[in-house]
């Protein structure tokens, strides 16, 4: 991939099992070859491994990675590092949190309380961390929710909102520009210096809905 990195590409689609094979496949690789590797980025379908070239060169690290994805290819799967944590994150739902909540249920044809209904009776899976640190990308919203990203994407999403774009959805861990379509907000802190990323590939994520009076008490602001 360049003068210090090698992209391993598992897939070409969007998979839960093929998430589970990259999350446990990233850590095999930590754990065995933290001495030289230095970086260990997963995304949808490829993991990319970044070494410290003044230890090993390009030939002698793919050497060393090749033989745990064939392994993973061979058994289905690496041997499970991770349990994937499943985090139950609260939303307020409304349009002063979400002021994309009231045009998706109308472009729907659904009342607001079936799209919080669809929203949080999902178990979402951790596809990939980007964009943002601490942005998972989480799928798969239900067909009836789906929506695609605005046509004008906002200047300023605050710092929580929680969007839907097609049939993924987030958590914005900060205030920065984004067009997801904005249905609520969390107050919980998806990205910190000190604990780094809330989420991980391969992690769960439930929403549940919270009135605005628990929001604000848990540390929301609007």
């Amino acid at each position: 991939m360049s003068d210090d990195s090698i992209l391993i590409r598992l897939g070409e689609s969007i998979d839960p099992d093929l998430t589970a094979r990259i999350a446990a496949l990233c850590i095999a690789i930590e754990s065995q070859h933290s001495a030289w590797v230095t970086d260990v980025v997963p995304s949808y379908t490829t993991v990319l491994v970044s070494y410290d070239p003044s230890m090993i060169d390009f030939r002698r690290a793919r050497q060393a990675l090749v033989p745990l994805l064939h392994s993973s290819t061979e058994a289905g799967t690496v041997a499970p590092a991770r349990s994937g944590t499943v985090h139950e994150i609260p939303v307020y739902y409304a349009p002063e949190s979400g002021p994309d909540l009231q045009n998706l249920a109308y472009n729907k044809s659904l009342s607001v309380a079936k799209v919080i209904q669809y929203h949080t009776a999902v178990t979402y899976q951790v596809f990939a961390i980007g964009f943002l640190p601490g942005f998972g990308f989480l799928g798969s919203v239900a067909e009836a929710i789906a929506t695609p990203r605005r046509q004008s994407p906002r200047k300023q999403v605050p710092a929580g909102s929680v969007g839907i774009a097609n049939q993924q959805t987030a958590i914005y861990p900060k205030a920065s520009p984004g067009g997801w379509q904005l249905i609520g907000r969390s107050p919980v802190t998806m990205f910190d210096v000190d604990g780094l990323s809330r989420l991980k590939v391969g992690d769960g994520v439930r929403f549940h809905a919270v009135s605005r009076s628990e929001y604000l008490n848990l540390g929301g602001t609007l």
